[in-house]
C-alpha cells in the first residue's frame, strides 16, 4: 500500500435485500488513525454499508478494498482475519460462555500493525468485566454486553474497527465509558467507522463525518461542519 492511499476503499457499492436495493453506489474513504462517523435517518443505508464491506451481505456490485487488496465477496471470517472488525448493533456474545472466553473466542495474532491488546487493557477500560468475568455471558446487562463485543473485537488486534450503533438503549455512564473507549483505541492507531445515531456522540468522537440519505453518501466534512450546517441536519437528520 502506498503511504498516500486509503487503508480502507469502497467504491460504487450496492447492496439488495431481496428486490430492494439498499445501498446504490456507496463510495468512501478510510484513512489511517481516522474515526469516520455514518450518520443518517433510519433507513438511510448505514448498517448496511458496514455488513456489505464485512461480507455479511454480498454487495450486488462495487468494490471494497483493505490495503489495495479487493475482499469484496469474501466470506466474514476471511475479511476478519484480514484486519477488519465488526462490532453489530445486535451485540452477539456467546451466551453459553462465560465473560473470559467470550473474550479468548475473540484473540487472533496482530496483523502487521504497531499495537497488540491485552485482556489488562480491556479491564481497564470496562472494569465492570473484569468483575464479570466468570459470569456467563448471558446473563450480562445490554450495556455490558456491548462492553464484552467492543473488548472481544479488539483482541483480534484489527487494523478496523466497524461499530454499529454502541450507545443504543445504554445509560448515560455507560455510554461515556463507550465514547472514552473509541476515542483511545483511535489514538493508538486502530482507524474506525462508527455508526451512531446520538449525533452529539458521533460528532464528539469522529475526525470526519458521512451523512447518508436514500443508499447514498450525501455529505462529507469535519464534526463542526456538520454542526454548523443548519439546513444538512434539516434536510437529512431531522426526524
Amino acid at each position: 500500500m502506498k503511504p498516500d492511499e486509503p487503508l480502507l476503499r469502497v467504491r460504487e457499492l450496492h447492496a439488495h435485500y431481496g428486490k430492494s436495493h439498499v445501498l446504490r453506489g456507496v463510495s468512501l474513504d478510510l484513512r489511517a488513525k481516522e474515526v469516520v462517523a455514518l450518520i443518517g435517518r433510519n433507513g438511510s443505508g448505514r448498517s448496511t454499508t458496514l455488513k456489505a464491506i464485512m461480507g455479511l451481505l454480498p454487495p450486488s456490485s462495487g468494490a471494497v478494498e483493505l490495503q489495495g487488496k479487493s475482499v469484496a465477496g469474501s466470506r466474514p471470517y476471511e475479511i476478519s482475519r484480514a484486519g477488519i472488525a465488526y462490532v453489530p448493533e445486535e451485540r452477539d456474545v456467546f451466551a453459553n460462555l462465560t465473560v473470559d472466553e467470550n473474550l479468548r473466542m475473540g484473540e487472533q495474532p496482530g496483523t502487521g500493525q504497531s499495537y497488540a491488546w491485552t485482556f489488562d487493557q480491556m479491564f481497564a477500560y470496562f472494569p465492570r468485566l473484569k468483575e464479570r468475568r466468570n459470569t456467563l455471558a448471558g446473563s450480562l446487562s445490554g450495556g455490558e454486553q456491548q462492553m464484552l463485543t467492543i473488548c472481544r473485537s479488539l483482541l483480534g488486534n484489527p487494523k478496523i474497527m466497524l461499530i454499529d450503533e454502541p450507545t443504543e438503549g445504554l445509560a448515560p455512564k455507560i455510554v461515556a465509558a463507550v465514547a472514552d473507549c473509541i476515542r483511545d483505541i483511535h489514538q493508538k492507531g486502530v482507524s474506525v467507522i462508527l455508526v451512531e445515531q446520538k449525533l452529539a456522540i458521533a460528532l464528539k468522537v469522529s475526525t470526519r463525518v458521512l451523512v447518508m440519505g436514500q443508499g447514498r453518501i450525501v455529505y462529507e466534512g469535519t464534526p463542526r461542519d456538520v454542526a454548523d450546517n443548519d439546513q444538512l441536519l434539516a434536510d437529512w437528520l431531522a426526524v
